[in-house]
């Protein structure tokens, strides 16, 4: 290699690195000019990621608490403090164990209490085995089927077969106990 050459690299090297100064400064005096917007936005980051890890591992921590209650709650029925755990750390497992017990128990006024539920599920099983459990009519949105057999059962009793049938008749085929009223309509109402 020449001298001419040797002096050229060099000078390339010499433009490089002056170019990567000047970026350095222009990189430094962008910081300062938006150092109160950088800190900033790195604040709010580090607070959103913080807080989210916090609020998850509490809601794991409640479900977590509240399943075991639940557990606690179907090995000893009286176990109080599992019965306050679970309805403080998760409202609707305790809604829907207050209802499984009601109805193992028969309890209307259990019942009568649930039917109120914000939850519309809750409130709408109950309603329904109230209903039931009081030999009444009932209406249901998740078991329309059911209290239709329901109404049409206790309109046979009552001897009012016409309005029995179409009681049964408003089961739609894709219900699972259309079937049922089929044989109900064929073996009760078609014999009157």
């Amino acid at each position: 290699m020449s001298i001419q050459e040797t002096l050229n690299e060099a000078k390339k090297e010499l433009t490089n690195d002056e170019h990567m100064l000047a970026s350095a400064f222009k990189a430094e005096r962008l910081f300062k000019k938006h150092k109160l917007k950088i800190y900033s936005v790195l604040t709010i980051a580090t607070i959103y990621v913080l807080g989210t890890v916090v609020t998850d591992s509490l809601h794991q921590h409640r479900l977590e608490s509240a399943n075991s209650a639940y557990l606690a709650l179907t090995k000893d029925e009286n176990n109080t403090k599992a019965l306050e755990e679970l309805k403080s750390s998760n409202p609707a497992l305790f809604d829907l164990y207050s209802y499984q017990k009601a109805i193992k128990e028969s309890d209307t006024k259990e019942l009568k209490a649930l039917s109120s539920n914000q939850n519309s599920i809750i409130s709408d099983i109950s309603s329904y085995h109230v209903a039931v459990l009081e030999k009444k009519t009932a209406q249901s949105e998740l078991y329309d089927g059911f209290a239709h057999v329901n109404n049409a059962k206790l309109l046979i009793k009552d001897g009012k077969i016409d309005d029995a049938r179409d009681e049964l008749d408003s089961i739609s085929e894709e219900s699972p106990v259309y079937n049922i009223a089929k044989i109900i309509k064929h073996y009760t109402i078609k014999g009157k």
